[in-house]
């Protein structure tokens, strides 16, 4: 079964062909890193904008590379949400007029779901249940994952995702944009117990919940009050705070919900600093832990065609009613 994957829930216009949810044969990105750095973060409107200019051309370079047309695609999947409304909708006119005109099946996917599905493209063994953490940008979650498309949430962000906070560090520390793989490269050079901060603690509500908006104050008030801080110290003391804390919760997740594999997705989890600890830890608990290459982390279209196949299989198809939403829980889509 062939699936054509379409994505473009932010700033990347990506399209792949899939076969039967593991065996990539195309995957295309447009990145428009180069268009948003001048700005230090997305700008929703030029998003937007260079979606509709760029996708029918990856589109047809897509298709042409391996000589394939829409008549014997099996399949089209595509991102509805959540993320940015306006890029959104530009991948789902874009799947529904495909859908219509060669009369394939249409399947609107969740983007968070689509993160953890990144990892069936080069782990097909991944067995159920498992404890899912989707770390990105625009996310912080964990779930427990008992069956294709069976999720419970059991923590998430109460303020910040990891990955905004990793991009508003490196505005602070004057990186630019992205964020993450700057700040990275910094803690390399620096000391991370130079600067002591703080880790959040709830006294209600989940206690396998985030929260990173104090972490990010507290790299803030460094910056203002000490003229003479060691940046790579700070971005290295960040880091090692950050990852603290999401090992902390996946430790306590995993204690919870009795369970011995973890699943991970989201462009955060391209770090290596984060993937070597969260290795270690699992491995010392006798656990399995599964993540995707790193080109695979981040937004990309063949994580979601991989979804989109075990939706199909399952028989869930969208109509061409199908919209776009910026918010959309993991487990719901349309």
């Amino acid at each position: 079964m062939l699936i054509l994957g379409i994505e473009t829930s932010c700033d990347e216009t990506a399209i792949a062909l899939v076969r039967d949810g593991h065996e990539v044969r195309v995957n295309k990105i447009f990145s428009q890193i180069p268009i948003h750095a001048q700005y230090g973060g997305v700008v929703p409107e030029l998003a937007s904008r260079n979606h509709l200019l760029k996708i029918n051309i990856l589109l047809k370079n897509t298709l042409e590379e391996i000589n394939v047309t829409l008549e014997e695609v099996d399949g089209i999947a595509v991102t509805s949400g959540p993320g940015l409304v306006g890029s959104l909708l530009i991948g789902v006119s874009t799947a529904k007029a495909l859908s219509y005109v060669f009369r394939k099946p249409l399947i609107g996917v969740n983007h968070l779901e689509g993160h953890l599905y990144a990892n069936y493209l080069e782990h097909q063994e991944i067995a159920f249940p498992f404890l899912g953490a989707v770390f990105s940008g625009g996310h912080t979650s964990l779930i427990r994952v008992d069956d294709h498309h069976s999720y419970q949430i059991i923590g998430q962000t109460r303020d910040d995702a990891v990955g905004e906070a990793f991009d508003k560090v490196a505005k602070l520390l004057g990186l630019g944009y992205p964020g993450g793989p700057a700040v990275e490269k910094l803690a390399q050079e620096g000391d991370e117990t130079r600067y002591q901060l703080p880790r959040p603690r709830f006294k209600t509500g989940c206690p396998l919940d985030f929260s990173f908006s104090g972490l990010k104050t507290a790299v803030m008030n460094v910056t203002r009050k000490e003229p003479d801080y060691n940046p790579a110290d700070l971005a290295a003391s960040f880091q090692k705070t950050a990852v603290d804390v999401l090992l902390e919760r996946i430790r306590g997740a995993l204690r919870q919900e009795k369970l011995s594999v973890v699943v991970l997705g989201g462009g955060v989890i391209a770090n290596r600093y984060l993937r070597e600890r969260l290795q270690r830890q699992v491995a010392e608990a006798g656990g399995r832990l599964y993540f995707p290459s790193r080109h695979y982390c981040t937004d990309n279209a063949a994580m979601i065609a991989s979804l989109g196949y075990f939706r199909l299989r399952g028989g869930f198809k969208s109509d061409l009613s199908l919209n776009a939403f910026a918010n959309m829980p993991i487990g719901e889509s349309f």
